[in-house]
């Protein structure tokens, strides 16, 4: 329900971008001859009248590619010949989105664009239409990683990420009959445009084979035999920021193999054999994140890693190197940052070229190692902390091996000489154990800071996870909540909100969000209530207008829109929100008459393809949807759609959209989250527990602006120590006993027994514990949708203390307080 009749008055309200342009240097005639000659020269295109979209958005694209390098050129030469430390970002994911949009928007020349594709009669939005999503990543850690590349841009910080040129990305996901099924990722094509070859900074990495050690005069050598080499080949994408003179930098690895094919084997008819080890080799660079739950996908995931951290060590040595000629001071020019434990090889990495490649001794490569590594955790999961057998890693990086192993004996044998802890505490930090090499364990010891990536889970680090790293090292651990690119998902995503809030207090908040917390004066402003409400309601007509255009489906705008958009895991407890959309349903049939706010729950999610579990939920919610869509009783009040291949360019559209956003994962399970920054930002409210950033959403919102239930993360631990049976709490509850029976007796004609079995029998992230809680704080939520100037007022105020969550502000505390930079 709006203040007044939306539908009647939204086209009052402008939804184009209407702000002054930042300065350039780039005029339209400039731009206009060099997209004429990017399509003359590099895309032979001798009409312009016959050109097809895909040639106008490849010649944009070079435009602002080659704009973004030459301003990149000058940005590190000012940084380098000033001698300023820099920071090398290493993540197995970056999740970039679109590029085209987001780089011609920070460079200031998106309106010149505009009009020049215009006098080729040519729509820009259709050019944006043809690039697809970067396949470099899955959600959050890969999303995190790119908000903090144009973080670093737009602080003027030197920083350069390291990721691998995937082929193709996670998978494309398709929803057949419900169930989700996988299609390969092919993004290259559209997006190879923005990649910048550098082959003359090719990398040679080394697998396999035996390693001879030996001793002569004193001096430690070792000699290589028999491995197998890939070549890794370096591609530059530039990330821009906007209003800055930085340029970040993000540098992908291509695997190759230096022969292509054995040619004896060939020639004897051997052709399968004679090919296997390049395909062995490029398989590297082929898929992200391949399926793990057999020998032949854990060989090739601990190749990714190793691939990716001896590629970026080597490439860091050459360019320090090149400008100083020691890497004695190494560390005081250089920080290197492991996002998560993926890159931690980069640790026995750079002490293998310490030690062999320059002759340095144990005690000073240590040093110098020590000193350069940062580590963020991203999960207080014992079962996700990253393990590899020792076997494997043995075989397949046998000098890495050797070097770990010296790495944790010194380790322990420091522990007991300090007398700090007894046999247990040391074997519970060794990086060895049950022939396992434990990468957080080897990721803490290698690195000067340890931070976890929300208060909640950094004191969870402190107290359970790390606990005696932190008693011996209490230095070490620190807090860096996590921040989101907010420029890209207010100013480009939300036009008519960034108008709204320019015009409330002035444009200076898109260069400096603190200023947003100026909006807090406005909260008792009704002509900015009724502005507010407006801006929402076109975004969700925008929203409906994509989904209709994509999938023929109509939704209605005017019901409140509750979205759970995140990866599809038990822990963040898709299944909770499901269970009470089917008990919902069914006080809906056995109350046809009383008042009900209508309401579109939305999800967007994949689920990892060997997840089981996973997948049935997936099937559960759209076997929701389908039965509600029957049913006239039902589908006048309640939608439920699933979001098919949920990416960046859709999140675009759907945070702007959004009115209730769900964070319901178990408190204690959720490192942070980045998702519900977002929406917070774009005016939704959060309804969660305390768990992750929504202790921190609830500080700066206060208790009035964000509805918190269930459990906290010490009553979840003590629960957990009682002992957890669901069963007490199906039996005793008569809602949760309605809904979960349905699972077993079916809906639309599926059953879920699988889903009906855990809820009752382990429910490990106690789903039925803290539904009754989540069912009624989320009616009370809904109940209030009808208040709609304390709705709207509550939406200002999550708007105006969101500054907090930007990544300005958490790529400064890294800086300062982690890498020692200097701007």
């Amino acid at each position: 329900m709006l203040l007044f009749s939306a539908r009647h008055i939204a086209s009052q309200i402008p939804h184009e971008r209407n702000e002054t342009p930042m300065e350039t240097a780039y005029t339209k005639e400039i731009i206009k001859d060099m997209v004429l000659k990017r399509l003359s020269q590099g895309l032979d295109v001798e009409n312009t009248m016959d050109t097809s979209n895909m040639a106008y958005y490849k010649a944009a694209a070079l435009v602002a590619r080659d704009i973004a390098t030459e301003k990149r050129k000058r940005f590190l030469a000012h940084k380098v010949s000033s001698g300023k430390k820099q920071v090398y970002y290493l993540s197995m994911e970056f999740l970039l989105g679109r590029h085209l949009k987001n780089t011609l928007f920070n460079l200031g020349i998106e309106a010149i664009m505009k009009d020049v594709m215009r006098d080729f009669d040519v729509k820009l939005e259709n050019l944006y239409e043809c690039e697809p999503d970067a396949g470099l990543g899955n959600g959050g850690l890969g999303r995190l990683a790119a908000c903090y590349m144009d973080g670093l841009a737009h602080e003027d910080y030197l920083a350069t990420g390291y990721c691998i040129l995937y082929e193709f990305g996670i998978f494309k996901q398709r929803i057949i009959d419900g169930w989700q099924t996988e299609s390969p990722d092919q993004w290259l094509p559209g997006g190879e445009v923005w990649l910048i070859p550098n082959q003359s900074h090719s990398v040679e990495v080394r697998f396999g084979g035996e390693v001879v050690e030996s001793w002569e005069d004193g001096y430690h050598s070792v000699e290589y035999k028999n491995y197998q080499t890939v070549i890794a080949t370096p591609y530059d994408i530039n990330i821009t920021s906007y209003n800055s003179d930085g340029i970040s930098l993000l540098r992908v690895w291509q695997a190759k193999t230096p022969t292509g094919v054995d040619m004896d084997l060939f020639n004897a008819g051997n052709y399968a054999k004679a090919f296997q080890q390049a395909y062995i080799g490029e398989a590297i660079s082929a898929v992200l994140y391949p399926n793990d739950n057999h020998n032949e996908g854990k060989n090739l995931r601990l190749r990714q890693q190793y691939f990716l951290c001896a590629a970026s060590i080597a490439d860091i040595c050459r360019r320090h190197l090149a400008v100083y000629e020691t890497l004695s001071n190494f560390a005081d020019k250089n920080a290197i940052h492991i996002n998560d434990t993926h890159p931690t090889l980069a640790i026995p990495e750079f002490m293998r070229c310490l030690l062999d490649d320059c002759g340095y001794s144990w005690e000073v490569s240590w040093d110098i190692v020590t000193r350069t590594f940062a580590y963020t955790n991203h999960t207080v999961m014992n079962e996700a902390l990253e393990r590899w057998d020792e076997n494997l890693l043995r075989s397949l990086l046998p000098r890495i091996y050797s070097i770990i192993c010296e790495i944790n004996r010194r380790h322990c044998a420091d522990m007991f000489e300090r007398a700090f802890a007894n046999q247990a505490a040391v074997q519970r930090m060794s990086i060895l154990l049950d022939r396992q090499i434990r990468m957080a364990n080897l990721a803490v010891v290698g690195s000067h800071s340890v931070n976890g990536v929300s208060k909640l889970h950094t004191q969870i680090l402190k107290d359970e996870v790390f606990n005696d790293f932190y008693r011996a090292s209490p230095e070490k651990f620190t807090n860096v909540t996590n921040g989101i690119a907010s420029r890209r998902w207010l100013l480009q995503a939300n036009p008519g909100l960034t108008k709204l809030i320019a015009d409330a207090i002035g444009p200076g908040f898109k260069d400096d969000f603190t200023l947003l917390g100026d909006l807090n004066s406005h909260t008792g402003d009704r002509e900015l209530l009724d502005k507010l409400a407006l801006v929402k309601y076109k975004n969700k007509e925008a929203f409906c207008k994509y989904v209709k255009q994509k999938t023929g489906r109509k939704l209605d705008p005017s019901s409140i829109f509750d979205v759970q958009v995140k990866r599809l895991h038990e822990y963040k407890r898709q299944q909770m929100n499901a269970l009470d959309i089917i008990a919902t349903c069914q006080w809906i049939k056995d109350n046809p008459g009383a008042d009900f706010t209508p309401r579109t729950y939305i999800f967007g999610a994949k689920a990892a393809p060997g997840y089981y579990m996973a997948k049935q939920i997936i099937k559960l919610i759209c076997s929701l949807s389908d039965m509600i869509d029957k049913d006239p009783a039902l589908s006048k009040k309640v939608q439920v759609v699933f979001l098919e291949e949920y990416n960046v360019t859709m999140s675009e559209l759907l945070m702007p959209a959004s009115e209730v956003s769900e964070q319901i994962s178990l408190a204690g399970t959720e490192a942070s989250g980045t998702g519900n920054m977002k929406l917070m930002l774009n005016g939704a409210l959060t309804l969660g527990t305390l768990d992750g950033a929504n202790v921190e959403i609830r500080e700066v919102v206060g208790d009035d602006n964000i509805i918190i239930f269930g459990m906290n993360a010490g009553e979840v631990a003590e629960l957990r120590a009682k002992g957890y049976h669901p069963q007490q709490w199906y039996e005793r509850d008569p809602v949760i006993r309605r809904a979960v029976d349905t699972l077993q007796s079916g809906i639309d004609g599926n059953t879920f027994p699988d889903i009906h079995d855990m809820l009752l029998r382990t429910d490990y992230y106690m789903t039925l514990a803290d539904f009754a809680a989540y069912r009624k704080a989320r009616e009370d939520l809904f109940a209030s949708y009808t208040d709609t100037y304390t709705w709207q007022r509550q939406s200002l105020v999550n708007i105006a203390q969101s500054a907090i969550f930007c990544a300005d502000r958490a790529v400064t505390e890294y800086a300062d307080d982690i890498w020692g930079l200097e701007k």
